[in-house]
């Protein structure tokens, strides 16, 4: 009997822009080698949805599942770098307690009561969204969002639990980083940093956005030259869309 692949998980990250005159820097964090999913591996910020995010997303209008994944991207990239994106203006004080609220274990709605803090979840731009069939320990229904970073932002700070170090580059510094073997990144973060490396501003990316079909990315396997390939849609804005399985790193 074939034993049927796990239910994908609902889960959210937050490709986060800084500009300064040149290409945008991306933020990125790298995951500590001890973690299941994509171990040692530069990636952005981001998580898996939890209920608490689901009781917060009623508040608003809007799919509730893309309402709470815009709330767990907000609450993961608070918690893994300590910045305030998708919240109202808040100071730093109440900034730093809202953050030792989460890691001390306080859902995210009691946490924003206690720091008076309120949501403001329309700054997130839908970008893409992957759902991965084959069946590693988990699987992961990742929505990507894009939002850019205030210029008076303090620096991120890394939680040093899931992910060791958090640092700003262009999308093509990590992608050379990647093919000097200096980096590891999986296979939808490579094909969405090819994408992001086309853009010359946070404007360019979400106009490009805005004239894209919005499909779940579902990765297959196919022959190509005698070689199998990981593939992808061809339509939504990706300029790599085939890469040979040997070369392919996955979650």
């Amino acid at each position: 009997m074939t034993t049927p692949p796990p239910s994908p998980i609902p889960a959210a990250t937050l490709v986060l822009f800084r500009s300064g005159g040149g290409t945008p820097e991306l933020l990125f964090v790298e995951r500590s080698r001890t973690m299941a999913f994509a171990g040692g591996a530069l990636v952005f910020p981001g998580g898996r949805v939890d209920p608490g995010d689901h009781a917060l997303a009623a508040r608003f209008d809007g799919d509730p599942d893309e309402c709470a994944a815009r709330i767990a991207a907000i609450r993961e990239t608070l918690e893994e770098v300590g910045l305030a994106i998708g919240l109202q203006a808040i100071d730093a004080d109440r900034l730093a307690g809202l953050r030792a609220a989460l890691h001390g274990g306080v859902g995210f709605g009691d946490a924003l009561v206690a720091a008076q803090a309120v949501l403001a979840i329309d700054g997130l731009v839908p970008f893409a969204r992957w759902c991965p069939s084959h069946a590693p320990a988990r699987i992961f229904d990742t929505r990507f969002f894009l939002a850019e970073v205030p210029a008076d932002a303090p620096d991120p700070v890394v939680d040093d639990t899931e992910n060791v170090r958090v640092f700003w580059a262009t999308a093509q510094t990590v992608l050379d980083l990647a093919d000097s073997g200096a980096a590891k990144i999986i296979f939808p973060t490579r094909r969405n940093l090819e994408r992001l490396a086309q853009f010359d501003s946070f404007r360019a990316a979400v106009a490009d956005t805005a004239d894209r079909p919005m499909r779940t990315v579902t990765p297959w396997v196919e022959d190509r030259d005698g070689m199998p390939h990981l593939c992808i849609p061809t339509d939504l804005g990706y300029p790599v869309t085939a890469e040979p399985m040997e070369d392919a790193v996955r979650g």
